[in-house]
């Protein structure tokens, strides 16, 4: 009997779906991997002893907290509000995805500032979405009246700003997600997933009455990428609409305890942060000094683009030696250009000696 694939029938993908791809990271098994944000440190050693403790005594055989009410209150409590302001998803791509089943959807429109996180978009779509793209500036600044007018014309229901960009690494200033807050109808988000490496965050803007809301990971900070953890902090009355679009339990018992127990060692994970702000700042002057354009960062990574040889070549290039960093020359308006995460001092080392012998 022969067998056609794919079989025939009437089921169809939507239709504003076919054109869509995944979002992808490519993985290859390298040396020094340099291309993912990842945080270069495994957690302490105390919080993976305290961790397995605390698993060895969970009952597999209930569901977990369907609310998380020990992991928001330990939230909660690090960024001083109240346990029912801190939505918690299964990574801040989760987070942005309830955000956006919520508030966006069929016949609703979403804005984004390109180019920055793929996935803002990509995660509007896949809701039923309209894309609105306002585009930056040759340094990849956010026009601030252009964002205004966009805003006006279009009237969007959710607007995306992310603080430190991705991938361009830039901050954006106070005043400008003030002036953005103050045009913007409906939603603002603030994707702050490297906000631990900058020098200012929206959080400090979170009250009962603006409609903002600012979207944090345990990815990079906390060193857990591998738990899949992230969070929002905003106003109670939207995240009381986001429990009724979250799948029940969507949270499991090992990661509520992975991320309640994280929250014990912000000493450690300051430390951290500025191990990482001290590397990105000397990657950033040693890279200043060869024929490259370097972007200002306040994430845990350097945009740049070579002068001298296509950044695809000397992402080959860097791959050849076993170094493998994200090329973005092939994103749209991002020509050249190639993004470096801040490892280890022994892995900067290497990508620096390895990268000033390919474009010199």
């Amino acid at each position: 009997m022969s067998i056609s694939w794919p079989p025939v029938h009437s089921v169809t993908v939507r239709d504003d779906l076919r054109a869509l791809e995944g979002y992808h990271s490519p993985q290859v098994d390298v040396r020094i991997r340099l291309n993912t944000n990842e945080a270069p440190w495994p957690p302490p050693a105390a919080w993976r002893d305290a961790f397995a403790a605390e698993l060895s005594r969970v009952e597999w055989h209930r569901y977990p907290d369907r609310s998380a009410a020990a992991l928001r209150s330990s939230i909660a409590e690090l960024h001083q509000v109240r346990p029912d302001q801190v939505f918690a998803a299964n990574g801040s791509n989760e987070v942005l995805q309830t955000l956006l089943l919520a508030y966006a959807g069929p016949g609703r429109k979403v804005a984004t500032f390109e180019p920055t996180y793929q996935l803002h978009a990509h995660i509007a779509r896949l809701t039923g979405a309209t894309i609105v793209e306002g585009e930056r500036g040759p340094d990849f600044r956010l026009d601030v009246d252009a964002a205004i007018e966009l805003i006006r014309t279009e009237r969007p229901a959710v607007t995306f700003l992310c603080s430190p960009n991705n991938p361009t690494g830039l901050v954006e200033p106070p005043e400008n997600v003030h002036a953005v807050l103050a045009a913007q109808p409906g939603l603002l988000v603030v994707d702050e997933a490297y906000g631990q490496f900058a020098d200012w965050s929206a959080l400090s803007m979170i009250d009962e009455s603006t409609p903002i809301v600012v979207t944090r990971t345990f990815s990079k900070t906390w060193s857990m990428a591998a738990s899949r953890l992230g969070y929002l902090v905003g106003p109670s009355w939207l995240v009381a609409e986001l429990d009724k679009v979250a799948l029940p339990y969507h949270l499991d018992a090992a990661k509520q305890i992975a991320g309640r127990l994280a929250l014990q060692y912000t000493d450690e994970m300051d430390a951290r942060v500025e191990m990482i702000i001290n590397e990105r700042e000397r990657i950033s002057a040693t890279l200043a000094k060869l024929p490259l354009d370097v972007f200002p960062s306040g994430a845990n990574f350097i945009l740049f683009r070579p002068r001298t040889r296509p950044g695809r070549q000397v992402w080959q290039d860097l791959l050849d030696r076993s170094i493998l960093i994200r090329d973005c020359s092939g994103w749209p308006r991002l020509a050249g250009c190639l993004r470096v995460t801040v490892g280890t001092v022994d892995e900067n080392d290497e990508f620096l000696r390895a990268i000033a012998e390919i474009v010199q």
